[in-house]
């Protein structure tokens, strides 16, 4: 290269012309752009010579780029590839220029070099030459082109989006919720919004987190996991108080459009019943008792003389079996369900509404199918004679606990049943206590949240509550008895012994709810298989869940057992099937189980964090570490058990009042302190 040629360069990746002026060293050359500003250049920086011997000044550029540009027209490019390519001919800039333009001077083959060197579709570089691309080559560059640039508009169609949902939700006005539900988010905002919501539920365990974060910076957000959770509120797609340990479960909570579909065709079309010869139980008086809010109504009770002054209790249980086959869509949807979940913003059912609190359901004044236990107890409480029977009935009363233990306690003459039964609970229990039934009385509390008010009762075990559960219980001792009899394969529960505390410990712990704590923190977890074993607990030889087939699949699997065996039928389920199920379905449940106990958790962290400074009346139920001065604390009236550390070392069972200082339920954290008397006394004159 030798002074006055013309050369091309980059400057922060954008091409400049320039005139070689002088060499600098033994390899750079000094080049004036048309600007008249001087680069120092190493060879390797010199993307393309024009004119390599040449008399060109500075000042000479601007009217060679005048006769250049023109001729730098892309669709040009296009013309010439179809041609070369037919030929199967490359080219480079000086032939281009002799095909384009019909002559080949500087400025012409210059601008052939620039179609060649910024095209990305129709030629690519082997050495000093380009080479036609194929059309087929050519089809796929351009499909290419084409979806980045759709990408990129969807992008920025994104982004535009959010902005308005944003702007929106820091705009004042009663109409802000419909103002952003107005706005038509688009398929491919799905994904990106797919990304977030992975991100704000899993955290650094979200596969696409770096994703995630691009979406956040955009934005102008940071980039950790709660910043998108707060991106997903204020997109407001997310509620502030958004259940993230349900999301991170597999608890599905859409019902699918082929199962809803089944659901309503069968209730317009009930499938003949497999127990035509059901047991007419139609003329007894059958009491369902709930709380006020339930609406699967899945179990009923009945008193009916059978002489000699004997009484013959009946425990209706809700038939689903009427309404399904086993291995069918609704099943295997239950299945895949395993559980009610029940949450304090409501529940997710196992069975599709529409069946679960229909024709499911032990409904008042309707005739219902039922899987019906006749139960005698003999004087002492023990199971003397009983009878399983696919049954028809017709719930006479649909009462709630309330109801029962105001009844129970006027001692209506109306409902001598109800008495009846509530004395047979009774005498149940003392039996059970006689076969080592160990009796734990801590409070439970029910968290309800209904447009984000809360509310906390804590459950009274009262009469009503006890016969029901006691009930309930006989009806699991007899199915187990039944299945153990006839060797069947259905889920038995049961519990190992527990090594209690002795004697001489207990009596050095109050009496009450510490010592049932004490008591209960020694029970072991029950266990679920088809051999059947004590329950330690509940103080039987035999235990099987069967009064919730709506709401627990293991009960549902009873069902078809049982039914199948007393039409004398081969059983649905072998016992390989029975294990593998039950395993899966355990699963499931203890999966749900914790969900229900961190939401319930979030609630009632919330709840106390807005009542801010209000005292509350708490006892020392244990210590979690004695040498920390951590405890475990029950919050009296609402019933909820909380880890508190201590500055003074109360005694177990000491009672005094606390108030929260600070507390994070997303973070799942609270700390308490101890309100000092004075304080207290100077509220009360306040």
């Amino acid at each position: 290269m030798e002074k006055g040629a013309l050369i091309e360069f980059k400057v922060q990746g954008n091409p400049r012309l320039g005139v070689a002026d002088r060499p600098e060293g033994k390899k750079n050359w000094v080049v004036i752009d048309g600007n008249g500003q001087s680069h120092v250049l190493h060879p390797r920086q010199i993307t393309y010579i024009v004119v390599e011997n040449g008399d060109y000044e500075p000042s000479d550029i601007a009217a060679f780029m005048a006769e250049a540009e023109p001729n730098i027209e892309p669709d040009s490019l296009e013309v010439a590839w179809e041609f070369l390519q037919e030929a199967g001919e490359a080219t480079d800039p000086a032939s281009l220029a002799l095909l384009l333009f019909s002559e080949q001077s500087p400025p012409l083959r210059y601008a052939a070099y620039c179609l060649l060197s910024s095209d990305k579709v129709f030629f690519k570089r082997k050495g000093d030459r380009y080479e036609p691309r194929s059309v087929k080559q050519v089809d796929e560059v351009r499909h290419q082109q084409a979806r980045e640039v759709a990408r990129k508009l969807e992008w920025e169609g994104f982004l535009s989006r959010s902005k308005q949902a944003l702007g929106i939700r820091q705009s004042e006005g009663a109409d802000q919720q419909d103002s952003l539900s107005s706005i038509e988010w688009e398929k491919t905002d799905r994904q990106r919004l797919d990304l977030l919501e992975r991100y704000a539920t899993l955290g650094e365990d979200c596969s696409q987190k770096v994703a995630a974060q691009e979406v956040l910076t955009a934005l102008d957000y940071k980039t950790a996991a709660e910043d998108a959770f707060q991106l997903l509120v204020d997109l407001g797609l997310w509620s502030p108080h958004e259940n993230l340990a349900l999301r991170r479960s597999q608890i599905p909570i859409q019902i699918p459009d082929e199962v809803s579909a089944m659901v309503q065709k069968r209730i317009d079309n009930p499938p003949p019943d497999a127990d035509a010869d059901r047991l007419d139980l139609t003329h007894l008086k059958v009491y369902t008792i709930d709380d006020e809010s339930t609406r699967e109504i899945d179990d009923g009770l009945s008193l009916e003389s059978v002489g000699d002054g004997r009484k013959r209790i009946w425990v209706h249980i809700a038939d689903p079996t009427r309404w399904l086959l086993p291995g069918d869509d609704i099943d295997l949807e239950a299945r895949r369900r395993c559980t009610t979940v029940y949450l304090p913003t409501g529940m997710i059912p196992m069975f599709p509404e529409a069946l679960a609190t229909g024709p499911m359901s032990l409904r008042q004044g309707e005739i219902c199918c039922a899987l019906s236990f006749g139960i005698v107890l003999d004087e002492a409480g023990a199971v003397e004679e009983y009878a399983i029977k696919a049954s028809r009935i017709k719930p006479t009363y649909r009462l709630t606990y309330d109801d029962v233990d105001e009844m129970l306690e006027l001692g209506l003459k109306a409902e001598p049943e109800l008495n009846e039964i509530a004395e047979s609970a009774k005498r149940r229990r003392q039996w059970r206590k006689s076969q080592g039934a160990i009796s734990i009385n801590m409070p439970e509390s029910s968290i309800k949240v209904i447009d984000e008010e809360i509310t906390i009762d804590v459950l009274e075990n009262s009469q009503s509550r006890q016969t029901v559960a006691e009930m309930m219980i006989l009806a699991g001792e007899v199915a187990a008895r039944y299945g153990e009899a006839h060797a069947l394969a259905i889920p038995f529960r049961s519990q190992p012994e527990p090594e209690l505390p002795s004697d001489n410990e207990l009596l050095q712990l109050p009496s009450g709810w510490v010592r049932d704590s004490a008591i209960r923190r020694c029970m072991p977890r029950s266990e679920m298989g088809i051999s059947p074993a004590r329950h330690a607990t509940l103080g039987l030889d035999y235990y099987s869940q069967v009064t919730s087939p709506i709401r627990r699949y293991t009960d549902l699997l009873v069902h078809f057992q049982l039914k199948a065996h007393l039409r004398g039928e081969t059983l649905p389920f072998s016992p390989a099937e029975m294990t593998e199920l039950t395993q899966g379905v355990s699963t499931a449940a203890y999966e749900a189980v914790t969900v229900e106990r961190q939401t319930k958790r979030y609630w009632a962290l919330e709840f106390l964090r807005r009542e801010g400074k209000h005292a509350w009346s708490v006892m020392l139920l244990r210590w979690l570490r004695e040498h920390e001065s951590l405890g475990l604390v029950i919050i009296e009236d609402l019933g909820l058990e909380l880890a508190m550390r201590f500055e003074s070392m109360p005694a177990l069972g000491e009672r005094f009042d606390v108030r929260v200082v600070h507390a994070n339920p997303r973070q799942d954290f609270i700390r308490l302190e101890v309100v000092p008397d004075e304080v207290l006394t100077g509220e009360a004159v306040a």
